[in-house]
């Protein structure tokens, strides 16, 4: 297995130079002015400072930027490649996943990476100055991030090999586990979590707590099928006197036109600290600040504006007078901000989830945006609809499947993005170098998911009833039409997903682990018409990723299995 930590190789460099000099101990020298594995993983700082490296690898793998996060929405149920690449952005399948794609081994060196800086942290804890509760918490932080790792390596992969100390010099003999054996590793490290984190009333606001572990052991536990045991950890979450859905209006613009779910994705809203009791798990990404990740000079942090916001700036249709009826620059309202139109929402996004109930709130004007105003006031259609004038801008493909369509309202923040980015702050057009980012904070444990877990484990365990019970407790929130128990299956769960939490989801894992990526991929996405073949071209081994040619290359040592379908090289 390729060492992944650049910091860990430099320390087993040093290391061995002086490891290999066989003088007394009193010759050992112990450096003193750079770090070493003689002086580093000492104090609570340093500990801090490993535990925090850990947030931010996980946060990259997770939610940063746009091409890899967004490997995880493209070519699902969800959404596809609206622009005319194959081997991007999972334009084809059979171009971009393949054992030698970056695609596949980006995933792969990145959750080695957090087991691999995880392992160090708990290596380390014996010989550290931490007291026993500090060790406690910091094993803790570690298993967390470790056990998640392997959750979602076990989800993309499969079986992989298991590694649970720190390697300090060259390792060749890798083999896999099986996929059982990485969800029970990962359940054991995170039942540990669970038991030893703070709860989310005493951590900061973006820190992991004992319900962010909860809920990832329920998912884990769902995956195993051990439903009763899903049922209490997910409970465990929804029962804390320190968690609700949030059912009223509420943050920075709870005084604007507006329902609750569309204050959810506001820009400073996501966090306990502004009132929300929903976010379980939040990405910190403040803007312009050390260690926010976001910055309002280039494109940096969450992408999800610029790919799935549409790209009504780029219409070439004029007005009777011969105006652009849409500014050539993005915008900062309802027309999607710095949208590029890439990540087109498939039909079942747009139209088919709904059709349940169209006057779903998570469907309203303000969350699912339907229709813009011209935003020129030089044009003479300036305030008007485009829907009044549909026709003339749908001329080609191009119309449709990017420059508008409906988008979730979710990824991009109308009115409040970061004043450097104006080029003009009364008409809020903006940089079109440096924005595209979603100015927000974001979730990645959000309490409603968990009522949706917990509604999956009951539907394992036979019991529609109370399946659907959770699922109505959502629907409430939305002013939805109440499920019957009858109409519970997993495809319900898998639209009511959908609906809650759209592009925030990491859809590409949930649908691997239920094994229905091909199934759902096929039937809902369409792919884009002309250029790539229906649903992608998606084929049932792409239910789990390949296993990196890279790393099956440098296993010399042992049989690193490919999984099938997939070609050796």
């Amino acid at each position: 297995m390729k060492p992944l930590n650049i910091k860990i190789q430099i320390y087993l460099l040093v290391f061995s130079v002086f490891f290999a000099c066989n003088e007394d101990e009193i010759l050992r020298e112990v450096p003193l002015d750079f770090a070493s594995p003689e002086n580093s993983y000492i104090t609570p700082a340093d500990f801090t400072s490993a535990v925090n490296a850990l947030y931010d690898q996980a946060r990259f793998a997770l939610s940063d930027g746009e091409k890899r996060p967004m490997d995880y929405l493209y070519a699902t149920d969800l959404g596809y490649n609206g622009a005319n690449q194959l081997n991007e952005y999972f334009g084809s399948y059979q171009a971009t996943l393949l054992p030698t794609s970056e695609q596949a081994l980006f995933p792969w060196k990145t959750y080695y990476g957090i087991i691999s800086m995880s392992n160090v942290i708990l290596n380390r804890l014996d010989n550290s100055a931490l007291t026993g509760s500090q060790k406690i918490l910091v094993e803790a932080q570690a298993k967390l991030f470790r056990g998640l790792a392997y959750r979602n390596l076990a989800h993309l992969y499969g079986g992989v090999p298991i590694e649970l100390n720190e390697v300090r010099s060259p390792k060749t003999d890798y083999v896999r586990a099986s996929r059982t054996e990485v969800y029970e590793q990962a359940k054991s490290d995170l039942e540990f979590a669970a038991a030893n984190l703070p709860g989310i009333a005493q951590v900061r606001d973006g820190e992991i707590s004992n319900l962010a572990a909860y809920h990832i052991l329920a998912e884990v536990y769902v995956t195993l099928k051990k439903w009763n045991d899903a049922i209490q950890a997910a409970t465990v979450v929804i029962n804390d006197p320190s968690t609700a859905l949030m059912t009223q209006r509420f943050g920075s613009l709870a005084n604007e036109p507006g329902d609750v779910y569309w204050d959810l994705s506001r820009r400073y809203n996501q966090n306990r600290g502004s009132g929300n009791t929903e976010g379980i798990w939040v990405w910190q990404y403040e803007v312009d600040l050390p260690g926010g990740s976001t910055f309002s000079s280039t494109l940096a942090g969450p992408q999800l504006e610029r790919d799935h916001a549409p790209f009504t700036w780029g219409f070439s249709v004029r007005d009777p007078s011969g105006v652009t009826p849409f500014l050539n620059l993005g915008v900062s309202d309802n027309t999607g901000g710095r949208g590029i139109g890439r990540f087109r929402g498939t039909n079942h996004l747009n139209y088919g989830i709904w059709e349940y109930d169209w006057n779903d709130m998570r469907n309203s004007q303000y969350n699912m945006v339907r229709d813009v105003k011209f935003n020129n006031p030089a044009s003479e259609w300036y305030g008007r609809y485009i829907s009044e004038f549909m026709s003339r801008f749908r001329q080609n493909r191009d119309d449709t499947i990017r420059r508008f369509y409906p988008y979730q309202a979710k990824v991009t923040t109308p009115g409040q993005h970061p004043p450097e980015l104006f080029v003009d702050p009364i008409l809020k057009t903006l940089n079109a170098a440096a924005a595209g980012t979603t100015y927000s904070d974001q979730y990645h444990i959000r309490l409603a998911e968990t009522y949706l877990l917990r509604a999956e484990a009951h539907l394992g365990n036979g019991n529609l009833a109370e399946a659907a019970n959770d699922i109505n407790v959502i629907r409430t929130r939305a002013n939805a039409k109440l499920v019957t128990a009858g109409e519970i299956d997993i495809d319900f769960i898998l639209d009511e997903r959908m609906r809650e939490l759209g592009v925030e989801e990491k859809r590409r894992l949930t649908l691997n682990r239920l094994e229905l990526l091909y199934d759902r991929t096929l039937r809902y996405c369409e792919g884009k018409p002309g250029i790539a073949p229906r649903a992608a071209g998606v084929q049932p081994h792409n239910n789990l990723y390949p296993i990196p040619f890279s790393e099956i290359e440098r296993n010399t040592g042992a049989v690193l299995a490919q999984n099938p379908g997939y070609a050796a090289e």
